[in-house]
């Protein structure tokens, strides 16, 4: 099997992280595109020692590193409104803490993994996971619509919610219901399955919230296929069922961590 081959499955999952990472798809896509060109420029330095996914997210943590080398934001006052929160708020929190957190709880790495990923130690992880949720969490609150139809999978996300400070606003079962509690009560994130109870779409209730209103929105399915297509737009956050707590928790942070209604007073 070729490199190409081996790499391939992995890549909507990078793309994932790098959306994640800036906050920004076109932003993730371009350390993307640009951790491939230097795989096809030096195949013959790409890790061959360690599993391709390994070696794929080492050869994108080269990359972003090379670009970050003070692992801290730069004031910029260009981009969009969503990339002036992220530098607003990366400007108090350290890069790498944020890394060490989304590779570990979103990407799924080992702490020993993402060790190697980042060339910090085991004891380092830990150590940046717990740093950028405690700063993460202190700059962030928010009033939560929740959209799943199975009620144990509802009980577990809210109770997530709420041991992160957060408050409830509704837990829906359909598109007809989540549009209505999302009207009746607005709320600043979106917790969103795919398949719903009456055979509706948590996408098409997501689509009719949006056309009203602008929250950040987290999908949790197990139909990721469905949503990473590779055409745009596609989600920011996207969590495959079955999940980890710590892989919602990390979610929710990094989804408010971008968004306006939570900005960082200038």
């Amino acid at each position: 099997m070729s490199l190409g081959q081996q790499l391939a499955p992995h890549l909507p999952f990078l793309r994932r992280y790098g959306r994640a990472l800036t906050g920004s798809q076109s932003e993730g896509d371009q350390y993307v595109r640009a951790t491939l060109e230097a795989i096809v420029a030096a195949p013959e330095e790409f890790p061959r020692d360690v599993d391709p996914r390994l070696g794929l997210y080492r050869t994108f943590q080269a990359i972003w590193g090379s670009t970050h080398a003070d692992n801290r934001a730069e004031p910029d006052d260009g981009g969009s409104d969503q990339e002036a929160i992220a530098r607003a708020r990366l400007s108090r929190i350290a890069p790498l803490s944020r890394q060490a957190l989304l590779l570990t709880a979103m990407e799924g790495f080992t702490v020993e993994d993402t060790a190697y990923l980042i060339n910090e130690s085991t004891s380092r992880v830990d150590a940046l996971v717990s740093d950028a949720l405690s700063e993460i969490d202190q700059q962030t609150r928010a009033r939560v619509l929740i959209i799943e139809d199975e009620p144990i999978i509802a009980m577990d996300i809210e109770a997530i919610v709420r041991d992160q400070g957060h408050e409830v606003t509704g837990v829906a079962v359909t598109r007809d219901e989540a549009v209505a509690l999302a009207m009746e009560d607005r709320p600043g994130l979106v917790l969103a399955d795919i398949q719903l109870a009456d055979d509706s779409s948590g996408i098409d209730a997501v689509k009719d919230i949006l056309a009203k209103f602008d929250v950040p929105v987290i999908f949790i399915t197990a139909f990721p296929e469905r949503l990473l297509t590779g055409e745009r737009p596609e989600p920011t956050f996207l969590i495959t069922k079955p999940f980890q707590r710590a892989t919602v928790k990390a979610a929710i942070s990094q989804a408010l961590f971008f968004d306006q209604s939570t900005a960082p007073v200038a």
